[in-house]
């Protein structure tokens, strides 16, 4: 199902009509989504930078940018923070995750934001393997397990992470002000995969407390946990949609390709660090 998203002219920020019943902040506190329910589906609302009307059934998102705010601001968080929600909304399995293309399978890197699912995304995809996704793994169920399905061809990276791993000359999308964050396009420096790729791995990050890379294999229980804490989801009220989404993740869970993945967080290991994963990814069960 294709989601019909318009951006309308801007306009001002007017107050909400009842209290959001869920908020994601950043960890300092700071809100950045909040989430409405509406007469006739959702509002998520990104203070100062723009609305987004959700339908009932998640097939219709309409923006409605904030007064001065960039072009390129729709855009953005429509791709990389709507949209995971609304695929949610549509039944699909989303999570906070990348993904790379070793060989001819897919491996998954799970984790929270600041852990480096991205960093280690661009590291594989600027030294011979293409990426799938930064952030927002879309997975669909198949015969013989899952493939992810290739999102928006793109990687966000922090400075540090821009000057260790991507040449100059990379192509970038516009600039926006309320993000340090640069996001770089695929291309010769950068390269994507733009088909689906059988799931081979699932790899949760720790915090890099790791003197050398360790690889920690874990049950379907603390899988099932781990993708819970790192899904998206649009209504963490629905009794249905949530039953729905468990039943849809255990089932997920129950693949034996997880592990726990732990690394020191310095640039000059990461060729380390993907020579340790690709060997590990490729040894059977």
């Amino acid at each position: 199902m294709n989601v019909d998203f318009r951006v309308a002219p801007a306009s001002p920020q007017a107050p909400a009509a009842c209290l959001p019943f869920h908020e994601w902040k950043f960890p300092d506190g700071t809100p950045w989504t909040k989430f409405y329910r509406t007469d006739d589906g959702y509002l998520l609302r990104f203070d100062d930078l723009a609305d987004f009307k959700v339908s009932a059934d998640g097939l219709t998102v309409v923006c409605a940018p904030a007064i001065g705010v960039a072009d390129a601001t729709p855009e953005h968080l429509y791709l990389n923070q709507v949209l995971p929600l609304v695929q949610s909304k549509l039944g699909k399995l989303v999570f906070h995750a990348s993904a790379v293309e070793v060989g001819d399978v897919a491996v998954a890197f799970v984790a929270e934001s600041g852990r480096g699912k991205s960093t280690l995304a661009a590291s594989f995809a600027t030294n011979g393997f293409r990426f799938l996704t930064d952030d927002g793994l879309l997975l669909e169920a198949v015969k013989d397990g899952y493939n992810v399905l290739p999102s928006h061809p793109s990687i966000r990276l922090w400075d540090d992470s821009e000057a260790a791993l991507v040449v100059s000359g990379t192509e970038t999308a516009p600039p926006l002000h309320f993000t340090p964050k640069t996001r770089f396009l695929a291309g010769l420096a950068l390269t994507f995969c733009d088909q689906p790729r059988p799931l081979r791995r699932v790899y949760f990050l720790g915090a890099g407390e790791a003197s050398t890379v360790t690889f920690e294999r874990m049950s379907p229980a603390a899988a099932l946990m781990a993708w819970v804490k790192n899904s998206f989801l649009l209504d963490i009220e629905e009794q249905s949609m949530l039953a729905a989404h468990f039943d849809r993740v255990a089932r997920l869970a129950s693949e034996p390709i997880y592990y726990h993945l732990d690394y020191p967080r310095r640039f000059e290991d990461l060729s380390r660090v993907r020579q340790a994963i690709v060997e590990h990814s490729m040894q059977e069960e």
